[in-house]
């Protein structure tokens, strides 16, 4: 099975458009105000509406009551719900039964205790997501450009799809992926100018490493 290539945070049509037709398979977009990365409902539908059918549309939130993912829902009409908060393991599988949509919850990783909480998650969740944990000091919980240590993730045993995140760019995603055995890789700083500015080169650049350790991986 094919690597799953993520761009998260777009904002704009142009980088959309970069990571669209380089072939990215899921595109993410971020309804939290905090993040710099943070859309409105107004551009969400617009860029919502560019990515339908040609990638899987991501809605990321942090905590978001129901109101909201519902507001980002109605706009964006994502394939996918990210929930990358401290939503607990009931709060995971009322969002997934109440809106009927696959959610991908985040885990944050710093040391192996971290991984307590997969088992819990996997059960109902559709697919997870391991992040770096976030300085406590921090104003958002990811997209930081912090990696953690991704033999964390060997002889890990989940019954659902993960994905790897935190600290990527076209130079380590190799050996993220080499390491991990993750079945997706997700970007959001790492291909970026400065924060919430995506760069349409570091993305193509990003998905044509990514693509090339697929290859490897398979042979």
């Amino acid at each position: 099975m094919s690597l799953i290539v993520k761009i998260c945070g777009l904002s704009t049509p142009e980088t959309l458009e970069a990571a669209l037709a380089a072939g990215a398979d899921m595109v993410g977009f971020v309804f939290f105000p905090p993040s710099p990365r943070h859309v409105g409902l107004a551009a969400a539908g617009t860029l919502g509406q560019q990515a339908k059918g040609r990638a899987l549309k991501v809605a990321l939130s942090v905590d978001a009551d129901d109101a909201l993912l519902e507001n980002s829902i109605e706009a964006l009409r994502p394939d996918l719900l990210q929930l990358h908060g401290k939503e607990s393991v009931a709060r995971v599988r009322d969002i997934k039964q109440k809106f009927g949509l696959p959610v991908m919850k985040a885990i944050p990783v710093e040391t192996s205790g971290d991984l307590a909480a997969v088992a819990g998650y996997a059960a109902v969740a559709d697919r997870i997501l391991f992040d770096a944990r976030a300085p406590k000091e921090a104003t958002r919980p990811g997209g930081l450009g912090a990696a953690f240590d991704w033999r964390l993730l060997q002889n890990l045993d989940i019954k659902i799809p993960f994905m790897v995140s935190g600290g990527l760019h076209a130079g380590n995603v190799a050996e993220a992926v080499r390491v991990t055995g993750a079945g997706g890789v997700d970007v959001s700083s790492g291909v970026e100018r400065a924060p919430g500015i995506k760069d349409p080169d570091m993305i193509r650049a990003f998905i044509s490493a990514a693509r090339a350790a697929d290859v490897v991986s398979l042979t």
